[in-house]
């Protein structure tokens, strides 16, 4: 039984579900059962494309389905808390898109929801699972690069309004701090840990979200230094330093198919870590085991983990006045 496929449903079917999917047909244990969108064409499309097995025009009746173990939720994420809540509720394990939730309040609830009901939940840090970053972890637990002091790592591009009007919604929770900020800081928090002091400032838009946002993260004898643009591009390297080197992950960071450790100031060694599709295919593979292992979280990004972090994010949200 422990071979067995696990039955998958998703509900939003936009571009990073469209990505998920096409992973989600490369792991040989995984089948994707079924698909929901409020725009029936739009499921049935994508059920085409990616072999669903069953077509819904409501989330409700996917949640209903007795064939989906496991439901992603990649809508929007003003919705997160609320569907991720609905699906446990229904016996549903739940993969949730980040950021989880735009209060750390409907964090709480939406942990406080997977234990009540005995499910498993993540907040899809994909990033937490690939190889370059799960090796990175390691040499800097064994002392690669001594006491880590210093951290730089930003997400940024050219976002259009026109093109992408989610990104830019208020009423979605649009932004540069909630749609790309959370992997700087994630990269932050999982080296190390909760901030003593979070500096942040932003440039906000004429609806009030933020364009732009730099954060500084002050620990005891270290600080990270990060950034997130939707109006604005970089070279989204991330730089972790030490007392005895550093490492510098490829660009995109967040998704790095190597990185190189440098020691007096010169290059001693590159890895090459190639990740499996897109990315996302490690975080499937983590959800399952969790299941097949009758886990309700993952050791890797823990409930404990994804609360810190959104314990992050909502000191910063407050700190540049967002909206929501």
């Amino acid at each position: 039984m422990k071979n067995r496929s696990i039955k998958w449903g998703i509900v939003g079917l936009g571009n990073i579900a469209s990505q998920f999917a096409s992973d989600l047909l490369l792991i040989e244990n995984a089948e994707l059962t079924a698909v929901a969108s409020r725009d029936f064409s739009k499921a049935e499309e994508f059920g085409g494309k990616f072999n669903a097995l069953r077509m819904y025009n409501s989330y409700d009746l996917l949640f209903e389905d007795p064939e989906v173990e496991i439901v992603y939720i990649a809508t929007p994420h003003n919705s997160h808390a609320e569907l991720s809540i609905k699906a446990l509720e229904k016996g549903k394990h739940v993969l949730c898109e980040k950021p989880m939730a735009l209060s750390y309040k409907d964090a709480e609830r939406m942990i406080e929801a997977s234990k009540k009901h005995n499910t498993f939940f993540m907040e899809a840090f994909w990033t937490r699972f690939i190889p370059s970053v799960q090796d990175v972890l390691q040499k800097i637990n064994k002392g690669a690069i001594g006491k880590v002091n210093y951290i730089k790592a930003d997400f940024a591009f050219h976002g259009s309004e026109k093109e992408n009007k989610r990104l830019f919604d208020k009423e979605l929770g649009g932004g540069a701090l909630f749609d790309i900020g959370v992997y700087p800081l994630f990269l932050s928090y999982i080296i190390l840990g909760n901030p003593k002091e979070i500096l942040a400032k932003a440039v906000k838009h004429k609806n009030d979200i933020d364009l732009q946002t730099s954060m500084i993260l002050q620990y005891e004898s270290g600080q990270s230094v990060l950034h997130a643009s939707i109006v604005s591009e970089s070279d989204m390297k991330a730089v972790i330093s030490g007392t005895e080197g550093r490492i510098e992950l490829n660009a995109p960071w967040f998704v790095a198919d190597g990185y190189s450790l440098f020691k007096n100031e010169e290059k001693e060694a590159t890895f090459t870590l190639p990740i499996l599709g897109k990315g996302y295919s490690h975080e499937i593979i983590e959800c399952q085991n969790c299941i097949l292992n009758n886990e309700i979280e993952s050791k890797l990004w823990s409930h404990q983990n994804c609360l810190e972090l959104s314990s992050i994010v909502e000191v910063i949200k407050n700190q540049i006045m967002l909206p929501f």
